[in-house]
């Protein structure tokens, strides 16, 4: 990688590193980070005339230790009047995103739109930030790879750049260390990278925070995503031929919605994924068998993912083709009836106080000795802590960080805070889109650098039935209840 240097104005950059294997786009997103120019806005003086954005390095010819000469001007710094009102402007970043009310946008740094829109959903849940913010932890296993390290590290970092910024940040770093921990998030195709499937880089990347972000000496709550994530199953293994029944455990980080002809909401596509065929070696017949796998939750998360089953493999064409078909979601997920029994029953007193609590709400009268006496700041508090292995119960923790005698009970009514959808016709091609729900309630649509305002009523509409963006996973939090 040849190290050039590069004038702007009465600036000299004397140290600055091109990866050739990257599009000159990126080598543009490091001269924004060093000067404040928008790669859009930089012209930059190369053999043969300016600098494209997808322009061949090899092509380009450039030396070791060359001088480069670029032009544009940087983002103007609005001084703050001495007098009159304060505008949005003249705040400090830090400031303007309170203000703005949503955080920054990152940047494309070549087909890596199913890496940004993860990553936007990922950042909006609080406790997994803040988990991020206490690591490293003082009792870290040794028997950490380094690579889940800097990952773990590289998202820290990310996350606190978006929190900072109202303008878009470029996640070089983090995308470097995710494709030397993930090889296959650096396949390249004519020279560019490929696009890349944003449910294997969200499983991948919860994945490597569940080995990072666990807490060796707590008892308490061993690892923290899946405290957060973690959905406990426990499935009937039975098969018809050889009358064996058998039964297993498991823990997902998220539910599959299967889809088919007679799917048409996202409640029946959750429990045809409940239930399964699969072909093993039967010990009493001898050969292979075909068993029946019936699924029923047994430990809810603090966050529900769903994920859309919309891409298979097609033989014909040899790759990822996308069903298309529309399959309605709600903004509230109630998921009691596809939990077992024991859970139901843990789950009947927290929904009815959420019931009491509702009713209060709307001006109904309710039993006073069920409610709970704890008041609307706890409502929404922050679930931080284990299931205590019953995978309905939290410790309650409002927003200031005030911990409350009663614990924060589950209720298997969820709320959707996150859709990341996909646009186009095939897995490998298409673009990826994250759209959250802010803190204060209001939705923005992450397209890469560009957040833009969105209405709630228009989030539902991703549903599909077209080749316009639709929903392909969802991520709801739990609505919990003091007891």
């Amino acid at each position: 990688m040849p190290i050039v240097s590069v004038k702007w104005q009465k600036e000299t950059f004397p140290a600055v590193e091109i990866d050739t294997s990257q599009p000159p786009y990126v080598f543009k997103c490091q001269l924004y980070d060093l000067t404040g120019v928008p790669p859009e806005r930089q012209k930059i003086m190369v053999k043969g005339g300016l600098l494209k954005d997808d322009a061949d390095w090899s092509k380009v010819g450039v030396k070791e230790g060359q001088k480069l000469m670029m032009m544009g001007t940087a983002d103007e710094i609005v001084k703050a009047p001495e007098k009159g009102p304060v505008f949005i402007e003249d705040l400090p970043e830090e400031e303007q995103v309170v203000a703005v009310g949503h955080t920054a946008g990152l940047f494309n740094l070549g087909n890596t739109c199913y890496m940004n829109s993860t990553v936007q959903c990922l950042h909006s849940v609080p406790e997994l930030k803040s988990a991020l913010i206490k690591y490293p932890h003082p009792g870290r296993s040794n028997d950490l790879d380094q690579s889940s390290h800097l990952l773990t590290v590289a998202t820290r970092d990310l996350f606190n750049e978006l929190d900072k910024n109202v303008k878009p940040v470029a996640p070089m770093q983090f995308w470097m260390v995710l494709r030397k921990k993930y090889p296959q998030f650096g396949q390249l195709h004519n020279g560019s990278f490929m696009q890349q499937d944003a449910e294997e880089c969200w499983t991948q990347i919860l994945y490597t925070l569940s080995q990072s972000l666990r807490l060796p000496d707590s008892s308490e709550n061993p690892d923290t995503v899946k405290a957060l994530f973690g959905i406990e199953l426990v499935s009937r293994v039975h098969c018809d031929e050889s009358g064996e029944e058998s039964s297993e455990i498991e823990s997902v980080y998220a539910l599959k919605c299967h889809i088919s002809q007679e799917v048409n909401h996202l409640h029946e596509g959750l429990q045809h994924g409940l239930k399964s065929e699969l072909e093993k070696a039967s010990p009493s017949l001898g050969r292979s068998a075909v068993y029946l796998k019936d699924s029923r939750i047994i430990g809810l998360p603090r966050y529900l993912t769903i994920q859309f089953v919309r891409f298979f493999w097609k033989r014909e064409s040899n790759q990822k083709a996308k069903i298309l078909r529309k399959v309605d979601y709600p903004v509230e997920l109630d998921v009691y009836d596809l939990c077992s029994d024991d859970l139901r029953k843990k789950l009947e007193a927290p929904r009815r106080i959420l019931r009491e609590e509702e009713g209060k709400k709307l001006g109904l009268k309710t039993n006073e000795k069920s409610s709970g006496s704890v008041g609307k700041d706890v409502e929404m508090a922050n679930a931080e802590g284990s299931s205590n292995g019953s995978g309905v119960s939290y410790k309650a923790t409002s927003q200031e960080g005030v911990v409350f005698d009663k614990e924060m009970h589950l209720t298997g009514i969820y709320d959707l805070v996150a859709v990341l959808t996909h646009k186009g016709r095939s897995a490998d091609s298409g673009h990826y889109v994250a759209w959250v729900k802010q803190e204060n309630g209001k939705w923005i649509q992450y397209d890469d650098d560009n957040p833009i305002p969105q209405r709630e009523e228009d989030i539902t509409k991703l549903s599909g039935g077209g080749d316009w963006h639709m929903a392909y996973l969802c991520m709801y939090k739990a609505r919990l209840v003091p007891m």
